[in-house]
Parts: structure tokens; sequence; C-alpha cells
């Protein structure tokens, strides 16, 4: 590996959290360390795997805090 970055950098690179000055320093040694880019490139499939799941909680756990919330109603 040519240079070392920490996860945390790469982290806010993938997600468009770098200043336009750090973000261009991570894409050229993107372009000059392959082991690098295969990292990125792994966290940036992680991203799209993880962006991609259902996220919906089970109708039963729905139903179960509206049911808690109409308690509030009644006082």
């Amino acid at each position: 590996m040519i240079q070392t970055l920490p996860h945390p950098t790469l982290l806010r690179y993938v997600y468009n959290e770098l200043p336009a000055d750090e973000q261009q320093e991570i894409e050229d040694a993107l372009l000059h360390d392959p082991e690098l880019a295969e990292t990125c490139a792994d966290i940036l499939l992680t991203q799209r795997t993880l962006d991609g799941l259902a996220r919906n909680p089970r109708p039963a756990t729905t139903a179960t805090i509206l049911q808690y919330s109409r308690t509030f109603l009644r006082m």
C-alpha cells in the first residue's frame, strides 16, 4: 500500500462528507494505490447492499407503538 488512510476518512469519502480538497487527495490516492482502491470498492459495495435492504418494522411492532401512543390521548 502506498498510502495509509484511516477507515473513517475513507467512509467519509464514500458518503461524500469530505471537503473538496480532501476528496481530491483521496481520489489521487485511489488512482495510485490498487489496495486502497479495492478497499474503497468493498466499502461502496457494502454501502449499496445495506442501502438496498428493507428497513420497515414488523406490522406487529407498528401496531404496538400506535396502541401505546393512544394511551396518551385518553389522559
